[in-house]
């Protein structure tokens, strides 16, 4: 594959799959209705809107052009929704509407670096609401952005919003959602106790220090530090912009056309994955000998491991699992107890069960492989405490 093009193996595609389950969960609970756009769509919906020629001007939008018409893959999905809720939104009493979709998306990044952190083609959830009028727009943002941070904290990621420049979306404000991490590419000044932050991008704006007081209410900058992070989202509120360029509108309660005030919404689910391996990287003596997943998001709760004695026990261990509808591996590939425990690390799994020559009949020894921890439990127990595991998404006490 070249770069900012890849391929998933199946460990990293469950992972993926588990984030966008946690992310669905969250926003289906926020009211949120989930639906799919289309990938490849017809440029007229783009000239719309205004964006057709500055998207392919800029190199960013990846188009085709045949006998039947000219389309292009989609960067982004505002022209799409908008043409989507045209026909099915059309009075103030089904307002609001948020509608969100999860799926690839296409941009010709002249910057390919980072692996999943910028890539050509990249998974995003991106969401979509419609309200009345711009006191009901920013009601809906605030629930929205409280949803962000239910989800990522479910995923063990610490996250802030950060305010931004709209640049090329436009509207009334929007905030990046940024995780510190030494890898960003990004520098956002931050205060530690408020948890407040901007990109040092606003900076540049002409009316900056008016911008961030009206809207963030940052009123000194001189207090807050310069960190490091990666962007995993972005929410705006957009107003009127889009729907007055596509010409949508609802009728009100006095009978008259009005146009949407509409927010948009997005987080890189990609991205969120290639950050949840580098936060959950394994070092031993300086050299990265593997990960260990957060148990929020793993696949696979379990490696187990034996010697060849008592393989038959290890694999009526394993039946005792999947009998309880928990995912676990059995490694059954001809190999030492070391060369298994490394190959564990490698795939991510957070524990490590092992029955080897110095393990007494009946019971199993568990190590837990962010820490190295260990301790034995009688497989009994074990089999409980992994259950408990699983639903409760924390940790066993070592």
């Amino acid at each position: 594959m070249e770069v900012g093009v890849y391929a998933y193996d199946n460990i990293p595609l469950k992972v993926q799959d588990n984030i966008e389950e946690i992310i669905k969960k969250h926003f289906n609970k926020a009211d949120c209705i989930e639906v799919q756009m289309p990938l490849l769509q017809q440029e007229e919906i783009w000239k719309r809107s205004g964006r057709y020629d500055g998207y392919v001007e800029d190199g960013v939008m990846m188009t085709s052009k045949t006998d039947k018409g000219n389309y292009c893959l989609a960067p982004t999905a505002e022209e799409a929704i908008i043409t989507f809720a045209q026909n099915r939104v059309t009075s103030h009493k089904q307002l609001p509407v948020v509608f969100y979709q999860i799926g690839p998306k296409f941009r010709n990044e002249i910057r390919n670096r980072g692996y999943l952190l910028r890539g050509k083609e990249f998974l995003m959830f991106d969401l979509y609401s419609f309200d009345k009028d711009e006191e009901s727009m920013m009601k809906t943002y605030k629930k929205i952005k409280e949803t962000y941070f239910k989800a990522f904290e479910e995923l063990q990621l610490d996250i802030v919003a950060v305010a931004a420049d709209n640049g090329s979306m436009g509207g009334k404000n929007s905030e990046e959602i940024m995780a510190l991490s030494r890898i960003g590419e990004d520098t956002i000044l931050f205060d530690e106790e408020t948890k407040q932050g901007l990109n040092i991008e606003v900076l540049e704006k002409e009316n900056a220090e008016d911008y961030l007081k009206e809207v963030y209410n940052i009123n000194n900058i001189k207090k807050l530090k310069e960190q490091k992070a990666v962007e995993l989202g972005h929410i705006f509120a957009l107003g009127t912009k889009y729907s007055e360029s596509m010409g949508i509108n609802y009728i009100d309660n006095e009978n008259n056309n009005k146009p949407f005030y509409m927010g948009c919404y997005g987080i890189g689910v990609s991205r969120v994955l290639g950050l949840m391996y580098e936060n959950n990287v394994i070092k031993e003596n300086d050299k990265v000998v593997g990960f260990s997943l957060p148990i929020s998001v793993t696949p696979y709760y379990v490696y187990l491991i034996s010697n060849d004695k008592k393989k038959e026990q290890l694999e009526d261990l394993y039946e005792k699992f999947n009998d309880k509808d928990i995912n676990v591996i059995i490694d059954d590939v001809k190999g030492t107890i070391g060369e298994k425990i490394r190959n564990a690390k490698i795939l991510g799994i957070p524990y490590v069960a092992i029955m080897g020559n110095n393990t007494e009949e009946g019971f199993i020894e568990l190590e837990r492989t962010k820490d190295g921890e260990k301790k034995t439990f009688a497989i009994e127990d074990l089999v409980k405490e992994i259950e408990n595991m699983k639903w409760s998404k924390k940790d066993i006490t070592f």
